[in-house]
């Protein structure tokens, strides 16, 4: 009987059937079987990379998220994974959609587009070991996109947009409200130094007066009669040179107050009688009844 040749590649496995029925398995090198009485699968046990593609979720607040799937995996039980399934991988991968869906479904829109690690930390916790089902196991399962649909997209930059411009009127009010603290404080520390400045220069120019009180003070009560005699010396001659008449009389001789009334009627009298006359000549003082007499 002729026998065949069939060649197991590295990190494969061979399932070896009779008649259609598994008989056995072998490992990866060379081996022999009989022609159209056994035949060779063989399965690869090596890890593959499988996308699943853009699916909608309805989340616990009715928003539509749709999302995208990548994993890793590879076939832990070769005999399970080929025929207990007829296509273990879309089982597994119906698997994990479900596993999602519930995942998310639980879950508000903003919790979860703010917690794809946690959504793949629960989806593995759930998917767990498929070896005892398919044969298979995953290990990596990573969420690629996870959008909200764009009718809540626009919605949502709107909000964003919204938020963004309230925080910018609260940041520049607030601004403005420290600028305004700010210089009012300036304001008021230079009134304070501007007061504080000029009470210093009041009480510096009291303390001057007072000083050159004391020092006159000091000076006048070992002042003689000279002093005084010269000061009033001093009084007359400002007096002298003032517009004002006025007539000065000293008060240690009120003996003379007589004769400086009898001086001021003489002078007076002399100052008529040197007026003109209307033909030019000066009037001369007629006699008294008393000079006539006598």
């Amino acid at each position: 009987m002729p026998l065949g040749i069939k060649i197991v590649p590295q990190n494969c496995q061979g399932l070896v059937e009779l008649f259609g029925k598994y008989q056995h398995s072998i490992e990866s090198g060379l081996h022999f079987y009989i022609p159209f009485v056994q035949k060779i699968r063989i399965v690869s046990l090596a890890m593959q990379p499988i996308e699943l593609p853009h699916y909608s979720i309805i989340t616990k607040d009715n928003a539509e998220v749709s999302t995208s799937i990548t994993l890793n995996y590879h076939v832990t039980d070769a005999v399970k994974y080929e025929y207990n399934n007829t296509d273990s991988v879309e089982s597994m991968a119906q698997l994990v959609r479900g596993h999602l869906r519930d995942i998310i479904g639980r879950m508000e829109l903003n919790d979860a587009l703010g917690s794809t690690a946690k959504i793949n930390a629960d989806l593995s916790v759930a998917i767990g070991d498929l070896t005892n089902t398919y044969g298979i196991n995953v290990d990596r399962i990573n969420i690629d996109e996870l959008l909200p649909s764009e009718e809540i997209q626009r919605a949502m930059d709107k909000q964003l947009t919204a938020d963004r411009q309230r925080i910018a009127t609260i940041a520049q009010a607030e601004g403005e409200a420290e600028s305004i603290r700010l210089t009012n404080e300036a304001k008021n520390n230079a009134l304070i130094a501007t007061a504080k400045a000029q009470a210093e220069a009041t009480r510096t120019k009291a303390d001057a007066e007072r000083y050159r009180i004391d020092t006159v003070q000091a000076g006048l009560t070992h002042a003689d009669e000279k002093y005084f005699q010269n000061q009033s010396i001093n009084a007359y001659s400002k007096l002298a040179a003032s517009p004002a008449n006025i007539v000065v009389v000293p008060n240690n001789d009120n003996s003379n107050y007589g004769q400086t009334a009898l001086l001021a009627q003489a002078i007076t009298n002399h100052d008529k009688n040197s007026k003109p006359s209307k033909d030019g000549q000066a009037q001369k003082d007629e006699p008294t009844s008393q000079e006539e007499h006598n």
